[in-house]
């Protein structure tokens, strides 16, 4: 039997989960809220079976709904997360899951006190990358792990363009690579230093490079920015995860559409190249339904608390990198020449698509 579920926020994010629920075959969306009247359109044009409200209390009072997916912004969430949990329905939610670290930890504890499965889209964890390097490491082929170096460096969004709730480009993009990075070390932050970059002469940084160690001794270094040419003619990005041991590596990198993984290890060296595989919204959902038929929740299934981990450390090293001379280069001029042109641009890196599918 499919799963009921209402859907609340049906933007850019409500509209990939749309379509990976309904590929997914395991779900019913029963119900897509949106208050914008353009969005509650499209959702009548894409799934015409669901009901299509602008009144999220809807979802909640309707005892036949299993489970909410939280896809609006930030501020939003806790009171959402609350109903839910008081509603006795599964969430999937995105991150950050509140507009506040404190809002967050006030999540969690209410989402674990409650008796209903709750996720979170941190999407890498369900890569088929990391998954694979993470196998690799587990077996030993690498020795001991000792240092892993994560780059993610994009043109992306311009400051302005949907940060406002989850915070600069650091914290809304680079908890993931925050939370990855603790997940291959199985272990908490010990030590950091963060230099971050007021490109444009922008408030906040949008180029940060945060290096440190975790419980274990493991080291760590994590760089993000959403500046990397963003007025080229022909644009590129810079992203790749490799992870050092005693004895071996592993590796990987991506175009957005591949994803290739190099593993050199001391009984086996590897090559593989798959499909990049994107927000892996449809791995996230197989495991929540898999989850909730079964009652037992898969040990794959990031939670609520990751999330805010993640999130408490991105603020931690952003105001880490406010104190170690915040440099500015650049002017609000060249700024405002980026976000005229990302407004008329068809294809690029994180563009806006209000109220259309997305690919």
């Amino acid at each position: 039997m499919k799963i009921r579920i209402g859907l609340i926020g049906f933007g850019r994010m409500g509209q990939m989960y749309l379509k990976a629920l309904q590929d997914s075959g395991k779900w019913e969306i029963t119900y897509i809220c949106d208050t914008n009247e353009a969005s509650r359109e499209l959702a009548h044009k894409l799934s015409p079976d669901s009901i299509v409200t602008a009144d999220e209390q809807d979802i909640f009072n309707d005892d036949t709904v299993q489970a909410v997916g939280l896809f609006t912004l930030a501020n939003s969430r806790p009171e959402q997360i609350a109903r839910a949990v008081e509603t006795r329905k599964h969430i999937i939610a995105e991150k950050p899951i509140a507009d506040t670290i404190d809002r967050e930890w006030e999540a969690v504890k209410l989402s674990e006190q409650g008796d209903c499965l709750s996720t979170v889209n941190l999407y890498l964890r369900n890569s088929w990358y990391h998954q694979a390097m993470k196998q690799f490491i587990d077996e030993g082929e690498i020795g001991e792990l000792a240092i892993i170096r994560i780059c993610h460096m994009t043109p992306g969004l311009a400051p302005g363009e949907g940060h406002e709730y989850e915070g600069p480009a650091f914290h809304d993009c680079g908890m993931h690579y925050i939370d990855i990075a603790r997940w291959y070390a199985d272990c908490e932050y010990k030590t950091w230093h963060a230099q971050g970059m007021r490109m444009w002469n922008y408030k906040d940084p949008w180029w940060v490079q945060c290096h440190g160690t975790f419980q274990n001794g493991v080291v760590f270094d994590i760089t993000q920015g959403f500046v990397y040419g963003q007025l080229s003619k022909d644009q590129t990005h810079n992203a790749y995860t490799d992870i050092i041991g005693t004895k071996g590596i592993v590796r990987m990198t991506h175009d957005f559409k591949t994803a290739t993984v190099e593993l050199h290890g001391v009984n086996r060296t590897l090559r593989m190249e798959q499909p990049f595989g994107g927000k892996n919204l449809d791995r996230l959902c197989h495991l929540m339904a898999d989850s909730i038929a079964s009652g037992k929740r898969d040990p794959h299934l990031p939670c609520l608390r990751d999330s805010a981990i993640a999130s408490q450390y991105a603020w931690t090293f952003l105001e880490d990198a406010a104190h170690n001379d915040l440099p500015a280069i650049g002017n609000l001029q060249t700024l405002d020449e980026i976000r005229e042109r990302r407004k008329h641009m068809a294809n690029g890196y994180g563009l806006l698509r209000p109220n259309k599918q997305q690919a």
